[in-house]
């Protein structure tokens, strides 16, 4: 048995398309090093310094590793993988959100 590893879109490239590959360890750095070696290239867009990078997060069975020890937590077979990029920005129409703050415009003829 393994461990299934969830790709984002964005890193599909390095996974001929494939949504889930499947990988093996006994931490988040050995799957990584093991993803590595079946798609290379993956682990640069994973990890830096040592560490997950910044916008990047990494679930093992729904538990964000940021808090389960890093590149260090433990994964067993059957366990499940998800890494997900951060998603932030967009931007704000303070004139929009200003008019919504004031409430409805009033009706016509009142």
């Amino acid at each position: 048995m393994a461990i299934e590893v969830r790709i984002p879109t964005i890193l599909r490239t390095y996974t001929d398309g494939e949504r889930a590959v499947q990988s093996e360890g006994t931490t988040v750095a050995e799957l990584v090093e093991n993803l590595e070696a079946a798609h290379t290239g993956i682990k640069e867009r994973l990890v830096e310094d040592g560490s997950v990078r910044r916008f990047v997060n990494v679930y093992v069975n729904d538990e964000d590793i940021r808090f389960t020890g890093g590149l260090e937590t433990a994964v067993t077979d059957g366990d499940t993988v998800v890494i997900l990029p951060a998603v932030a920005g967009g931007s704000v129409d303070v004139a929009a959100v200003s008019s919504a703050a004031q409430g409805p415009a009033p009706l016509p003829g009142s």
